[in-house]
């Protein structure tokens, strides 16, 4: 078997076999395969797709490529949730204490953010003493007392799809569906998942900037779940406008906090509904996504998400009274007001343009070893579709000195755009996607 024939039969639009495929995989993580014939393949990939049968061997090579964790102590199904990334998006710190609030375990395997969309694990790094970095042995022992958890992946879970993307990262190959789609799955499954709920982000905050293709890449990873044999559903959501109003890591926080106490936005809320409600009928907590809902709603009036969140907080290390006093949380030194200039209709927020904002701030971070600023960040206090006031304030920025601020005011102040002519508020949820 040659690399070099593999090659030709893909970009020929062949299918492979399974042994091809393994072959493949395994002689590229071992380094017999070069970087060079890697990217010929990538690249044909890229041009004429690969088949789902492929896609979902690809998938499960990449798997095999490493550790493999699995969680018999807690049950034989286990709940993941992932997100393809996006501006403000704190759906993890809500959804993760609200769904345990129903009574299903929840162990979540997050990650750190990089570029202009924040990671979960930076975000509970601003609550004082938070621990996401737990030994095994840890991690279940939280999940069994409390019902929760929330840590960083560990071991050598994947190296197949780190030395891929890497590769395809310089080879402008990145953006091909059946391999984002199996990058995706296969971290998802190595984790151990064994019920896969995905958020699809499309919009300009998102790496999916078409709506076509964010349904494209939600029917592939639910097909991978489906030959993989894990159940999987995908919502297809809004990104073109920053999901809440906070975008920063401390800043989020507070703000799922207030989500956590139903005080939150209500794209936010409508969002961690409709994911939460899915996670609870894969659970079989609940019949049926409107039945999930409803439960959310109950637990909610009961006022058992937040307290779940501090029990998370604890039993990782943290401070749960940042619940209740947001003042132990980072704070920017310097913030300053975004007034509206005119009586106007919000007709466009620029969501990737406000996230590299924040990450100029110092929220974000360009390379992983980067240091980042846990109280920079912004508030972006309207809509696509609000009517404001002359005067009124649109936008909060925090930032470390005034000159990152006075820089970062007149960047917002032309990422939010107006008009005399209403619009309509923007969809949230655009398509689900099951088998």
């Amino acid at each position: 078997m040659r690399m070099y024939d593999l090659i030709i039969k893909t970009r020929e639009g062949q299918e492979l076999s399974r042994d091809e495929v393994r072959f493949m995989v395994q002689g590229y993580t071992e380094g017999q395969i070069p970087d060079y014939q890697m990217a010929a393949w990538c690249m044909a990939v890229y041009f004429r797709g690969l088949s789902a049968e492929t896609t979902a061997e690809l998938t499960m090579a990449m798997v095999d490529s490493g550790e493999t964790l699995t969680w018999p102590e807690l049950g034989s199904e286990v709940v993941d949730k992932h997100s393809t990334g996006g501006v403000g998006d704190k759906t993890t710190l809500v959804l993760v204490p609200w769904v345990a609030a129903t009574g299903v375990t929840v162990a979540k395997m997050s990650g750190r953010g990089l570029g202009h969309t924040g990671g979960t694990l930076d975000k509970l790094s601003a609550i004082p003493g938070f621990r996401s970095e737990l030994s095994r042995t840890e991690f279940i022992r939280a999940v069994q007392r409390v019902g929760l958890a929330v840590v960083g992946q560990t071991g050598n879970l994947v190296p197949a799809d780190k030395k891929l993307y890497a590769l395809r990262d310089v080879t402008a190959t990145v953006d091909s569906i059946p391999l984002i789609a199996s990058s995706i799955m296969s971290k998802k499954i190595a984790a151990g998942a064994s019920r896969i709920v995905l958020d699809v982000k499309v919009g300009g905050g998102a790496f999916m900037q078409e709506v076509s293709s964010a349904q494209l890449l939600a029917e592939t990873m639910v097909d991978i779940g489906a030959k993989t044999n894990r159940c999987t559903v995908a919502l297809v959501t809004n990104m073109d406008q920053p999901l809440g109003y906070a975008v920063g890591n401390a800043l989020e926080v507070q703000e799922a906090i207030a989500t956590l106490r139903g005080q939150g936005p209500a794209d936010l809320t409508e969002l961690c509904l409709a994911l939460g409600a899915e996670m609870l009928t894969q659970a079989g907590k609940s019949d049926s996504p409107k039945e999930g809902r409803q439960l959310l709603l109950e637990v909610m009036a009961e006022g058992l998400p937040i307290r779940k969140f501090r029990e998370l907080i604890g039993i990782q290390g943290g401070n749960p009274a940042v619940v209740d006093n947001p003042k132990l949380l980072p704070a920017a030194p310097v913030t300053k007001e975004v007034f509206a200039a005119q009586s106007a209709y919000v007709t466009k927020i620029q969501a990737r343009r406000i996230g590299l904002i924040a990450m100029d701030l110092g929220a974000g971070r360009e390379r992983i070893e980067d240091e980042i600023d846990l109280a920079a960040g912004l508030e972006i206090l309207v809509k696509v579709g609000d009517r404001v006031r002359q005067g009124q304030s649109i936008a909060r920025i925090h930032g470390p000195t005034a000159i990152a601020v006075k820089r970062a005011f007149e960047e917002v102040q032309s990422a939010i755009q107006f008009s005399q002519a209403p619009v309509a508020p923007m969809p949230l949820i655009l398509a689900r996607v099951s088998r």
